[in-house]
């Protein structure tokens, strides 16, 4: 893994960086370098939060946070391709590329190497909170709640994924609180699960956020404390010089940086590759949407809720839920999938009740950055001063700013964080 370290190119006075992407890993990124007196430039194509930052179930959960790579992928086989309502979909349809990565993620689901990949997870997993207080007390101005995650299943059996999942937590040395929930106390905290649930489990020790806020928030105080943000710039390409890094844009003004960071989500492949990282990396789409709580659950739900077996996540935003779910391995810009929310809509229908599933809100879709791996890329690439910070999965809103934090030091200093040394973007 590379040692370089960042430098203004004069040799003098304050670095620069360009931080390609206004999402919560590039945003995190950016304030984290200011903390080290590093000025910065945040450059998006769309908008704040415009990607998977956005629609997300907004879980800061690190007691959840495990490799994509679960032996129990393997399960769902041809119905991951021939079914649109499994969990897990993949749309049949010629695409060679997503072939081999598919049949190189499918080769990584097995029982040792999850564990070798969770192994790697626990440290940043153990750090993730922190970063949110950082975040917090150095003057962002949005909260992230204190509240369990509550676990329910329709049948009692279905729990034994669960807590076999668990067991593997905790053997990987990830301390995580559970606690068996009966339906009496599942009925007064949360009377928006249906009474045909037979079971639960309340993780203990997460968080949650309205993750579009937040990041919004997060931008908001960049640039407070000096940083610039410019949206509507799509960058073409990177040039470097003997003035540092030139931004290259299709569009517009290039901006010069003595350093750029790409932290373009999905999209990652389309610069990074060009510097060395050859880590194959996919869109795993999720949906999303917001539905109206009715009688008789009238008081705010105050948690969030998750059906682990139908792999929906429940989030409460004031007087609606967010509902999100699914793994949709699909081109980054394909138009959403009706069919996708519908079925989202069917796995949801038992598991809830007092919710108004058509009054629906905020349909979303978007991509998140999917490593052959499963292991983030952070981390200096194979072209000085280009650095990049991407490919959490379904993780980028629990470690984003963790990861900002790492390799904002690792840029000061020269110095790779061990928690970073795993996710070597060159690897």
């Amino acid at each position: 893994m590379s040692k370089e370290r960042l430098t203004p190119v004069r040799g003098s006075g304050r670095a620069h960086v360009v931080v390609v992407g206004a999402g919560m890993v590039g945003l995190s990124t950016a304030w984290f370098l200011q903390e080290h007196d590093v000025d910065v430039t945040v450059v998006e194509r769309s908008g704040v939060a415009a990607g998977s930052s956005w629609g997300n179930a907004g879980w800061i959960s690190p007691g959840l946070s495990v490799p994509l790579s679960d032996p129990s992928v393997l399960k769902y086989g041809m119905k991951a391709v021939l079914d649109p309502n499994s969990p897990l979909y993949v749309p049949l349809k010629p695409d060679a590329r997503l072939a081999r990565f598919m049949l190189g993620f499918a080769r990584r689901c097995t029982p040792g190497q999850w564990m070798r990949t969770m192994h790697h997870y626990v440290p940043v997993n153990q750090r993730a909170l922190s970063a949110y207080d950082a975040l917090e007390t150095g003057g962002v101005k949005a909260i992230s709640h204190e509240a369990p995650i509550m676990a329910a299943f329709l049948k009692a059996a279905d729990a034994a994924g669960l807590e076999h999942e668990i067991e593997l937590i905790h053997e990987a040395g990830l301390d995580l609180e559970t606690t068996e929930v009966d339906n009496a106390t599942l009925r007064a905290e949360l009377p928006i699960v249906s009474d045909k649930v037979e079971r639960a489990i309340r993780i203990g020790g997460q968080r949650y956020i309205d993750p579009g806020a937040y990041v919004e928030a997060l931008a908001a105080s960049v640039q407070e404390r000096g940083g610039d943000v410019v949206i509507g710039s799509n960058v073409r390409a990177l040039r470097h010089g003997p003035q540092g890094v030139t931004v290259e844009m299709v569009s517009g003004e290039p901006v010069h940086g003595d350093a750029v960071v790409l932290a373009t989500g999905a999209w990652l492949p389309e610069l990074a590759a060009r510097c060395g990282v050859k880590v194959p990396l996919r869109a795993g789409r999720g949906y999303s949407f917001s539905v109206a709580v009715t009688e008789p659950t009238a008081r705010p739900v105050p948690s969030p809720v998750y059906f682990p077996y139908e792999r929906v996540a429940c989030t409460p935003y004031g007087d609606r839920l967010r509902v999100g779910g699914t793994m949709e391995f699909a081109d980054t810009e394909a138009p959403l999938n009706a069919d996708r929310v519908e079925a989202i809509v069917r796995s949801g229908r038992p598991l809830l009740t007092g919710v108004d599933w058509d009054d629906r809100e905020d349909v979303w879709v978007g991509g998140r950055p999917v490593t052959v791996d499963g292991l983030p890329l952070v981390g200096a690439t194979k072209v000085p001063r280009v650095w990049v910070n991407g490919g959490h999965g379904m993780w980028g809103i629990t470690l984003g700013p963790l990861s900002g934090q790492l390799l904002a030091e690792q840029m000061v200093s020269g110095v790779v964080p061990r928690e970073l040394v795993p996710f070597d973007p060159t690897r």
